[in-house]
């Protein structure tokens, strides 16, 4: 499984390829399409995490509310 920062390298790779590169629509549409697909990915991540920090969070404090 890739990481968060694997997914943000690879949009980058993309967003250079997209900018630099003399490409034909065909390919400027493939690379913006698996650019986009890394940035829902590396979304999805981020919010899998948001809701396990959440959770510990709420642990935690109902752990130091019974003590």
């Amino acid at each position: 499984m890739e990481h968060f920062e694997d997914k943000i390298q690879k949009t980058k790779e993309i967003l250079s390829k997209l900018n630099a590169e003399d490409l034909s629509l065909k390919q400027s549409l493939e690379l913006y399409k698996t650019g986009m697909q890394e940035i829902k990915q590396a979304q999805e991540m981020l919010e899998k995490a948001q809701m396990q920090y959440e959770e510990i969070k709420n642990t935690l404090e109902s752990k130091q509310e019974q003590s």
